[in-house]
C-alpha cells in the first residue's frame, strides 16, 4: 500500500463491513471481528461470512487488532463507544483508529480520549451517503488532529475522504445536523403520504406539491422557512394542530405534525418579527432560545 500499511482490522462485519471488505485491496491482510461471533446462535453464520468474503475472522477484538496498522470501526451506534473502549486495551500505539460510526460528536470525543490515551491516532469519520452501492467511493468527511495525514491514509486504501478540520467531532456534527433534515424529510414523507394513501388523495396532494415546490438552494429555503415561522408561527401552529386532528381521524398517530406545531408555536410566541437574511434570523432566534433556557 502507498503508506506502507499491510494489516487492517475491521470492527463490525455487517452491511458496511462486508461492503468495504469486498472492495479493499487484496494486498492488505484484513482481519475482522464482529460481536455476533460471541453469540453461539450466530457465530457459525458470521464465520461463514468472513470466509465467503475472503478475509480472516477473529474470535476476539484483541485478536483482530493484533498488528493492525489501520482499524476501521463500523459497529451499531449503541456499540461505538464500547468498541473504542475495548480496542484501547490492545490497539497498537501507532495505529490509526477510524471511527466510521454514526454517533453524536460528544461520543466521538469520548472515544477519541480512550484511543489516544492508548497512544493510537483517532479519526472521526462521517459517512455522508449509503455505503451501498458505492462501497469505498462513498463520500467521507474526516476530522482529526492531523486531518491531511488521516485523509491521505484513507485515500491510500481507496476511500474518498474530505477534510472537515482538526477538531474531533466536527465531521460528525455536520452529519448529525444534516440528518435532522434528511431523516426528518423521510419521516414527514411517511406521515404525509401514508395519510394520503388512506384518504385516497395521493395523486392530488402530489400534484399540488409538484406545483408549489420551488427550485432554490437549501440556504435560501432555510431563510424563507425561518421567516414564515418568525412572522406566522402561531397561525401555522394552529393549522398543524388541526392537521394532527385530521391524521388522528384517519387512525394515524401524527407525531411529526404535533412536533411541527410545537416548533411553530415556540418561534411564533417569541414575537421576533423578521430580520434581513439567514444569519440575522438565526442570531435573533438563537438569542431568544438562549433566553428561554436561562429563564
Amino acid at each position: 500500500m502507498p503508506d506502507g500499511a499491510k494489516n487492517l482490522a475491521l470492527i463490525g462485519f455487517g452491511e458496511a463491513g462486508t461492503a468495504f471488505a469486498e472492495a479493499l485491496d487484496r494486498a492488505l491482510r484484513i482481519r475482522a471481528f464482529d460481536i455476533k461471533t460471541l453469540d453461539p446462535a450466530a457465530a457459525a453464520s458470521k464465520r461463514e461470512a468472513y470466509r465467503r468474503h475472503g478475509i480472516l475472522g477473529a474470535e476476539s477484538l484483541a485478536e483482530a487488532l493484533a498488528d493492525a496498522e489501520i482499524v476501521i470501526s463500523v459497529v451499531t451506534a449503541d456499540q461505538a463507544l464500547a468498541a473504542a473502549a475495548e480496542a484501547a486495551r490492545t490497539i497498537r500505539p501507532d495505529a490509526l483508529y477510524c471511527d466510521f460510526n454514526s454517533v453524536a460528536p460528544a461520543t466521538k470525543r469520548r472515544a477519541s480520549e480512550l484511543i489516544e490515551a492508548a497512544g493510537a491516532v483517532y479519526v472521526d469519520v462521517a459517512v455522508m451517503a449509503p455505503v451501498l452501492p458505492r462501497r469505498l467511493a462513498v463520500p467521507l468527511l474526516v476530522s482529526a488532529t492531523d486531518v491531511e495525514s488521516a485523509c491521505a491514509r484513507l485515500a491510500s486504501l481507496g476511500f474518498v475522504p474530505r477534510g472537515a478540520g482538526a477538531e474531533i467531532g466536527r465531521a460528525s456534527t455536520i452529519k448529525m445536523l444534516r440528518s435532522v433534515m434528511v431523516k426528518g424529510l423521510e419521516a414527514l414523507t411517511a406521515e404525509c403520504f401514508l395519510a394520503c394513501a388512506r384518504a385516497g388523495v395521493v395523486k392530488e396532494v402530489a400534484a399540488s406539491l409538484d406545483g408549489s415546490w420551488k427550485e432554490e438552494s437549501w440556504l435560501e429555503r432555510a431563510d424563507y422557512n425561518l421567516d414564515r415561522m418568525m412572522l406566522h408561527g402561531l397561525r401555522r401552529a394552529a393549522e398543524m394542530e388541526e392537521v394532527a386532528i385530521t391524521l388522528g381521524d384517519l387512525g394515524l398517530p401524527g407525531e411529526m405534525a404535533k412536533a411541527t406545531a410545537a416548533s411553530q408555536r415556540r418561534l411564533g410566541a417569541a414575537n421576533l418579527g423578521s430580520a434581513p437574511g439567514f444569519d440575522a434570523k438565526a442570531e435573533r432566534i438563537l438569542g431568544a432560545l438562549d433566553r428561554q433556557e436561562a429563564a
